[in-house]
C-alpha cells in the first residue's frame, strides 16, 4: 500500500496543467489576431516555465524550447523569429512576460503551461490583439485571445465514450477526484456520453487523501452496480489514485472482470503502469502513434535525449503557426485562420482549434494486454472537414 504516499506528492505530466479554478480570459473578439508581413520573419514568442529552480521544471522547460526550434526548423516557405520568455510557471512573471513579448513585437505567443500563468498572460495581452496558444490542457481558460493546445479531458471523453458506445458498451460513469480536474473530468464524461447517446449514470467522487481513495471503493462499486454500469471512467493518472483504485475495486468484486475501465490520462507514463493487474483489459488514449515516434526520433537525434511527454505540444504550436505564414496571407493569425476547419498536422496527430478557444485531437485508443499498450483503435488521420 506504499502507493498512497504518492497521491498528494507527485503529478504527473497529465495533471500539470489542471490547477485551481479560472476566470477565463473570456472576451468578445471576433477576429482577434495580429496581422503580419509574410515576405518577412514573423516574431512568435514562446513562454516557458524556467527560473523557477525546480529541477523538473527547467527540464521540462528545457524540452519545450527544443521542440519549438525544431518546429521552427522544419518550416518550408516562411520565417519565423522565436523569442523565448521565462515565467518560472509564476502567475505574475506570466503577465509580465506576454506584456515584454508584446513589446517586443510578438504576433502571437505560445504557450506558458500551466493554466493560471496562461490564463493571466491571456489577459495581460488581452487589449493588444495578440493571440494565445498555451500549452495547457485546462479548458476553463479557453476563450478570447486564449487557445489551449494541451489534449483535454473533453477530447478524451469523447473518443474513449464513443468507441465504448460502438461495442454496446453505454452505460457510463465517472470516478474522479473532489478537486478542480475531478469536476472538469466528470463533466467531461457527462458530455461525451451525451454526444455519444450513451447513458450517464453518474459519478463517485473521492477526497483528495489516501484514506479518500480508500474510502470510496465500496462507494464506487455500489453506485456502479446498482444503476447497470458498463464502463467505469478514471480521472486520476498514476502518480494519484489510479493503482489503489486498480487494486482494490478488484479485490471488492468489480473488477475487469465485470466492468470496463476507462481512462482519461496516459496509463503507459511510467510505463511500468501497465503491468498493474487491475488495469489489464482497460483502455487509454494515446497521440498517434507513428506521428510522435517519428518525433520522438528527431529530437533524439537533435538534442542526445528524449523529449519530455508534453514537448510534442510546444512544437504543434510552432507548426500550426508556420503553416498559416506559408499561406502568404497577412491575416494568417487571427482566430478564423487558426480556426479553420481542416486542422493542423502536428507531431501528436491532427488537431484543430476551435471557436470556443478549445480544441480537438486525433486521438488512438490502446488497450492494457500483458502489460503492454496495444493499440485496437488507430488515431484518425483527419476530420473529414466536420465540427463534430
Amino acid at each position: 500500500m506504499g502507493m498512497l504516499t504518492k497521491i498528494s506528492k507527485v503529478l504527473r505530466p497529465a495533471s500539470l496543467a489542471l490547477m485551481a479554478p479560472l476566470l477565463a480570459a473570456c472576451i468578445d473578439m471576433a477576429n482577434v489576431g495580429k496581422r503580419v508581413n509574410p515576405d518577412k520573419a514573423v516574431t512568435v514568442a514562446l513562454l516557458v516555465p524556467a527560473g523557477s529552480g525546480n529541477e523538473q521544471q527547467e527540464a521540462l522547460a528545457n524540452s519545450l524550447i527544443n521542440a519549438a526550434k525544431l518546429a521552427a526548423s522544419d518550416i518550408q516557405g516562411a520565417q519565423i523569429d522565436l523569442k523565448i520568455y521565462a515565467t518560472a510557471g509564476d502567475t505574475v512573471q506570466a503577465a509580465n512576460a506576454a506584456k515584454l513579448a508584446a513589446a517586443d513585437g510578438a504576433k502571437i505567443i505560445v504557450g506558458p503551461l500551466f493554466a493560471e500563468a496562461a490564463n493571466a498572460a491571456g489577459i495581460a495581452v488581452s487589449g493588444q490583439n495578440i493571440n494565445i496558444l498555451s500549452l495547457s490542457n485546462n479548458s476553463q481558460i479557453a476563450g478570447g485571445n486564449v487557445f489551449v493546445l494541451g489534449n483535454t479531458f473533453d477530447n478524451t471523453a469523447d473518443r474513449l465514450i464513443s468507441y465504448a458506445a460502438g461495442r454496446g458498451l453505454r452505460n457510463v460513469a465517472a470516478v474522479a477526484a473532489q478537486n478542480t480536474a475531478g469536476e472538469i473530468a466528470v463533466d467531461a464524461v457527462r458530455k461525451a456520453a451525451a454526444k455519444s447517446g450513451s447513458n450517464y449514470t453518474g459519478s463517485t467522487v473521492y477526497e483528495f487523501s489516501p484514506d479518500g481513495v480508500v474510502g470510496a471503493v465500496k462507494t464506487i462499486k455500489s453506485q456502479a452496480l446498482n444503476t447497470g454500469t458498463q464502463a467505469l471512467v478514471f480521472s486520476s493518472d498514476s502518480a494519484g489514485a489510479l493503482p489503489i483504485l486498480a487494486q482494490l475495486l478488484p479485490e471488492n468484486g468489480l473488477g475487469p472482470d465485470r466492468i470496463q475501465y476507462m481512462g482519461l490520462t496516459r496509463w503507459d507514463i511510467p510505463a511500468s503502469t501497465l503491468v498493474t493487474s487491475g488495469l489489464q483489459g482497460g483502455w487509454f488514449t494515446l497521440p498517434d502513434t507513428s506521428s510522435i515516434a517519428a518525433f520522438k526520433s528527431r529530437y533524439t537525434a537533435n538534442y542526445g535525449t528524449a523529449p519530455h511527454p508534453l514537448a510534442g505540444f510546444a512544437y504543434d504550436g510552432i507548426a500550426a503557426i508556420g503553416a498559416l505564414l506559408a499561406t502568404g496571407d497577412t491575416d494568417a493569425l487571427t482566430r478564423t485562420k487558426l480556426t479553420r476547419t481542416d486542422g493542423f498536422a502536428g507531431v501528436n496527430g491532427v488537431f484543430r482549434l476551435l471557436p470556443d478557444g478549445t480544441n480537438q485531437r486525433g486521438l488512438a485508443i490502446a488497450e492494457v494486454r500483458d502489460g503492454q499498450a496495444v493499440v485496437i483503435s488507430p488515431a484518425p488521420r483527419g476530420f473529414g472537414g466536420s465540427g463534430s
